[in-house]
């Protein structure tokens, strides 16, 4: 029951926090503005959620799960209030500025209630689960808050989005409870100065850098596309219609929920492969974006169906860092290690949303000074935009590689665990095999 109800809590997180990225025509046409200003109301949520996530873990370690929660939820109820009543772009600002602090609390709170109630090879798989759950909160929001928005207006639809962040906040009050009944308390840090000292062991790990920089480079493309610049994208640079844009955002969450399980069983069977796991999940998505930005006229509609699945495996892969932070951590320092881990795909998320807006605004500048007409959205101008993700990737994969070397390092010197390269690996596999042992 706490694994459901945690769940949920989540689902209306996801549905707060994705609730603009079917809104964003809305909120050009309502606001104004340029694509650099329409960004600053994704990218200001991203960078109060990422700022939030270090201090939310380390007040996770101190007062429990349950606490932020409650904090977390009433703060989306009163954010979404702000947006749907906004009357200029600084008021919806604050609106999701107050928004992402209250996002900010409920991921790594859920994932702490996770190993707090489960423990053994079931804590991966049961997180993916999580994570497969919550995602259904952006089907809520591409079809049924899509559907109000577009036949009753801006406010109501976002008073509807407010009204289940509010049943969240009733969730956590009755149901939710930080461990079971009977359990032993993790010894919590009786002052600050021993919380901020639990924050500098987890983030000085290797193991939890290693899950901050698998967070980075495996969950920000699919942020980035789904959140705001997927739906301008599809309508304006492709030419779909807005029905059909919103709906084919539910195409990441139905590819996440097959692939999440089964990333969930490979990491609990292969734990010392993980990071493999993560680099063939990046290559994917580089490839599919490369072959979609390379297209050399409008890409086909089967290849933007084949992107969308494949940033949907970069939601679950993401959760592969917190599996990082679990294993290379003690419980009680969990939440500092898990703010940590999730501060990645934030901060290389709004990192590039914000870039992609400049660009854009950049090139239809440009576009105009030389005598032609504005056209901020056009299908060449997001081909460059988009290509800024290779730039931030890429560097997160450098340090990923680099990461990983240093933790087989300790491991190897610690424990004796020697891990070989993948294609040593296989190739013992192989001879193992052709032996017949």
């Amino acid at each position: 029951m706490i694994f459901a109800f945690g769940s949920f809590v989540y689902l209306s997180a996801v549905l707060q926090r994705t609730s603009l990225g079917i809104a964003g025509v809305s909120a050009t046409e309502r606001f104004g503005g340029s694509a650099a200003v329409l960004s600053s109301l994704a990218v200001v949520q991203l960078i109060v959620y990422a700022a939030a996530q270090i201090p939310v873990g380390v007040l996770i370690d101190k007062f429990g799960p349950r606490a932020l929660m409650l904090a977390g939820t009433v703060l989306m109820v009163v954010g979404q209030l702000t947006l749907a009543f906004a009357p200029s772009i600084t008021v919806a600002v604050l609106g999701r500025m107050l928004v992402g602090a209250g996002d900010a609390t409920i991921f790594i709170s859920v994932i702490r209630l996770i190993t707090s109630w489960f423990s053994g090879r079931i804590v991966p798989q049961l997180s993916q689960w999580f994570g497969n759950i919550g995602q259904l909160g952006q089907v809520l929001s591409a079809v049924p808050l899509a559907w109000v928005l577009h036949d009753f207006g801006w406010t109501p639809a976002f008073l509807a989005a407010t009204l289940v962040a509010f049943v969240a906040f009733v969730v956590v009050v009755v149901a939710i409870r930080d461990r079971p009944a009977g359990a032993a308390d993790n010894v919590r840090p009786p002052t600050w100065g021993g919380a901020l000292t639990q924050l500098r062991h987890s983030f000085s790990r290797p193991g939890t850098q290693l899950g901050f920089w698998s967070h980075f480079v495996t969950q920000s493309s699919g942020t980035v596309f789904t959140l705001l610049w997927g739906f301008p994208f599809m309508v304006y640079g492709l030419g779909y219609v807005t029905t059909m844009a919103a709906a084919m955002l539910t195409i990441p969450v139905a590819a996440g929920m097959i692939c999440g399980p089964i990333l969930g069983v490979l990491t609990a069977r292969h734990p010392l492969r993980r990071s493999n796991i993560v680099l063939a999940i990046v290559t994917a998505m580089g490839a599919a974006w490369a072959l979609l930005l390379l297209w050399p006229s409008a890409p086909p509609f089967w290849l933007v169906v084949v992107l969308l699945v494949v940033l949907g495996g970069g939601g679950p892969g993401s959760l592969i860092g917190f599996d990082f932070a679990r294993t290379f951590n003690p419980q009680r320092s969990l939440g500092s290690a898990n703010g940590v881990v999730n501060v990645g795909g934030f901060l290389a998320s709004f990192v590039m949303m914000f870039l992609i807006g400049v660009l854009l605004d950049l090139q239809d500048g440009w576009r105009v000074a030389q005598g032609g007409a504005s056209d901020l959205y056009s299908l060449d101008s997001f081909r460059i935009a988009f290509s800024v993700q290779f730039v931030v990737i890429g560097l997160g994969v450098l340090m990923l590689v680099g990461t990983r070397r240093r933790t087989r390092r300790l491991l190897s010197r610690d424990e004796g665990i020697e891990v070989a390269p993948l294609w040593v690996e296989l190739s013992r596999k192989l001879r193992r095999r052709a032996r017949g042992e």
